[in-house]
C-alpha cells in the first residue's frame, strides 16, 4: 500500500513536470513508467476493485475502435476509465491512471477499456487477466518489433488464452478468426465482420493467409454477432445475425470516412452488446456513432486558416492501402510524413507494398520526416510526381500550409511524425489535447 501510494506521488510529479514541458509522448507515457519504476505490481493494485476489464488489440484499428467502444459504453450510463493518448504500453495505460487515482492508488469505474499494442498486451496480461478482449485483424507492422505475420497472430492467441470471460473476434480475418480454437473452457465467443453484401472488398482491407494448413472455418454466427451493411462511404447499419435476425443499430452517419472506420463501429457495438447484455440499447448506440469524433490524427480534420486539413495515420501497407481508397478520392493538397523511430519501426521497407497510382494525377506537394527522400523515391517508382522534399517537419509543415493556404488539404503520416505535426499544428490553431475532444477540452477548462 505505502510502495503504490509513493508510485501515485511520483507518476503524479512527473506528470505534472512532463505537462509543464508540453505533454506529448512525455506526458503519456514517462509518467507510467516512472510509477511502474518504483511499484511494479502497480497495474493489479489499480484495477483490482474493477469488476471488467477490456483488451482491444490487433494490427490497425485500436485507438478508433476504443474510442468507440467508450463512447458506446458511457451512452449506456457505464462509468469507464480509457486510456485515450494512443500510448498502447502498459506505461501508457498507468500515466492515463494517475489523472484519476486517489493516494492510495484503486481505480473507481464499472468497466476499463483499454488498448494494447500487441506485445505489450501480454505484459498487461501477466499482472491483470482481462475479462473479456477485443481483437481486430494482423496484418504486417514495425517487422523490427514483430518479425514476422505468424508471430503477430501469436500474440493475440496468448492474450485470447489469457482472457477469463469473453472475446469478440474478426471472423473475416484468417489470422484471428482461428485463435477461437485456443480458448479456455467456458469463454464466450462473438464474431464481427462484413455483410455478405460487401465480402468482396475483404482483399483491400487485411492480409490473406493462404496456406492450406491454415484452413480454419468459423462456426455459424448467431444472433449476438455483428455484421457491417454500409449505406454509402460514411453510413452504415449494423445486423446482428446474419439477417438481422438478433436486431440491428442504424443507419447512422459517423463522423470518420471510410469503411475502415465502419468495420471498427461493428466491432465496438458488437462488443458493446456482448458487455451490456440485456441492457443494450440500439438507440443509445446509434446516438454514439453519430457523435464521436475521430481521434487525433486517425482521421481529424483540423480548421488550418478556414479550409480543412485532414491528418491520416499510416504505419503498414494494409493501412496505407485502406487510407488511400478512403481518402484517394478527394482532391486536396497532399503532404506525406514518414519517420523510423522505434515506434514507427525502423525498417520502411513496407512502403514497396503499397499502391500510390491513386496519387499519380494530383501528385504529391512535400515529402518530409527522417525518411522524407525514401518516400520521394518510392513514389517516383509509381510515377507520382513529387513538388519537393523537406525532412525537417517544422519546416515541411510551414511550407505545406502556406502554398496551399487556400485549399482542402491532407497529410498522410507515420506514428511519431504524427505527434510532431500535430504538436505544431496545435501551437498554430489551438487545437484540444491529444486525447481530448474540442468539447471535452471546453467542459474541463470551464
Amino acid at each position: 500500500m505505502l510502495r503504490t501510494t509513493a508510485a501515485v506521488i511520483a507518476g503524479k510529479a512527473a506528470r505534472t513536470a512532463a505537462r509543464l514541458r508540453g505533454g506529448g509522448t512525455g506526458g503519456s507515457a514517462l509518467p507510467g513508467l516512472v510509477a511502474e519504476r518504483v511499484d511494479p505490481g502497480f497495474l493489479a493494485h489499480a484495477l483490482r476493485d474493477v469488476p471488467q476489464v477490456v483488451v482491444v488489440s490487433g494490427t490497425n484499428g485500436k485507438t478508433t475502435t476504443t474510442k468507440m467502444l467508450v463512447a458506446l459504453l458511457r451512452a449506456h450510463g457505464k462509468q469507464v476509465f480509457t486510456n485515450p493518448t494512443g500510448s498502447n504500453f502498459t506505461r501508457g495505460v498507468i500515466s492515463a491512471m494517475l489523472a484519476e487515482l486517489p493516494l492510495r492508488g484503486r481505480l473507481q469505474a464499472d468497466l476499463a477499456v483499454l488498448e494494447l499494442d500487441e506485445a505489450h498486451a501480454l505484459h498487461f496480461a501477466k499482472a491483470v487477466a482481462p475479462t473479456h478482449a477485443l481483437l481486430l485483424n494482423v496484418a504486417r507492422d514495425q517487422l523490427d518489433r514483430f518479425a514476422e505475420i505468424d508471430h503477430t497472430a501469436r500474440l493475440l492467441s496468448t492474450l485470447a488464452g489469457q482472457t477469463t470471460t469473453g472475446v469478440v473476434l474478426n471472423v473475416d480475418d484468417p489470422y484471428v478468426n482461428r485463435i477461437a480454437a485456443d480458448l479456455a473452457p467456458g469463454v464466450e465467443v462473438r464474431w464481427f465482420g462484413l455483410d455478405e453484401s460487401i465480402a468482396d472488398r475483404l482483399g483491400e482491407l487485411q492480409e490473406q493467409d493462404v496456406r492450406e494448413q491454415a484452413e480454419y472455418t468459423p462456426p455459424a454466427a448467431g444472433t449476438g454477432d455483428g455484421f457491417l451493411r454500409p449505406v454509402d462511404e460514411q453510413q452504415l447499419e449494423i445486423l446482428f445475425g446474419r439477417q438481422g435476425e438478433g436486431g440491428s443499430v442504424g443507419p447512422v452517419t459517423l463522423r470518420q470516412r471510410g469503411l475502415a472506420a465502419m468495420i471498427n463501429a461493428t466491432a465496438a457495438t458488437t462488443t458493446a452488446r456482448m458487455l451490456l447484455g440485456g441492457s443494450f440499447r440500439p438507440d443509445a448506440a446509434e446516438h454514439s456513432l453519430r457523435t464521436v469524433q475521430p481521434p487525433f490524427g486517425r482521421g481529424e480534420v483540423i480548421d488550418a486558416d478556414g479550409q480543412p486539413l485532414e491528418l491520416v495515420l499510416v504505419k503498414n501497407p494494409a493501412g496505407f492501402t485502406v487510407a488511400l481508397s478512403t481518402y484517394g478520392s478527394t482532391p486536396s493538397a497532399t503532404m506525406i510524413a514518414i519517420n523510423d523511430d522505434y515506434a514507427d519501426g525502423r525498417d520502411v521497407s513496407w512502403l514497396y507494398d503499397v499502391d500510390f497510382s491513386s496519387l499519380r494525377d494530383k501528385g504529391v506537394a512535400l515529402t518530409s520526416g527522417v525518411r522524407g527522400w525514401d518516400m520521394a523515391l518510392r513514389l517516383q517508382y509509381d510515377d507520382v510526381p513529387v513538388a519537393s522534399t523537406e525532412t525537417d517537419l517544422e519546416r515541411a509543415l510551414t511550407t505545406f500550409l502556406a502554398d496551399h493556404r487556400d485549399e482542402p488539404k491532407r497529410i498522410f503520416t507515420s506514428y511519431t511524425a504524427m505527434l510532431s505535426l500535430r504538436r505544431l499544428l496545435s501551437q498554430r490553431y489551438d487545437l484540444p489535447e491529444m486525447g481530448e475532444d474540442a468539447q471535452d477540452s471546453k467542459e474541463a477548462g470551464a
